[in-house]
């Protein structure tokens, strides 16, 4: 398993006790392998991933959103995730160029 590129994302969560409740942030890491995308709670193999896109938002974060054959997913990021859907692409383009020569 070859590890292509990695991605920070953020996610919030709400935690309430009996006293109050409070939003945690949690950082965590995406990881793009040749053949599968994988985040902490999901994973996609690399041929049901269609595309990736990014949206920024004001205050320095952005979406990057995973359109997959199950929907698409959004993460929030703090960093440019430009390289990451660079790398993707290209490897988006491999699989394609590999499926060609079968035919």
């Amino acid at each position: 398993m070859t590890l292509l590129a990695t991605q920070p994302y953020y996610k919030v969560e709400r935690e309430v006790n009996s006293i109050e409740q409070k939003n945690v942030e949690y950082e965590r890491m995406m990881y793009l392998y040749k053949d599968k995308l994988v985040t902490k709670r999901r994973e996609f193999p690399a041929d049901k991933i269609f595309d990736m896109s990014y949206r920024e938002l004001p205050g320095g974060e952005g979406l990057l959103y995973i359109h997959t054959s199950q929907g698409v997913f959004s993460y929030t990021v703090k960093s440019d995730p430009f390289p990451f859907i660079q790398t993707f692409k290209k490897r988006e383009k491999e699989i394609l160029d590999e499926l060609k020569k079968e035919d």
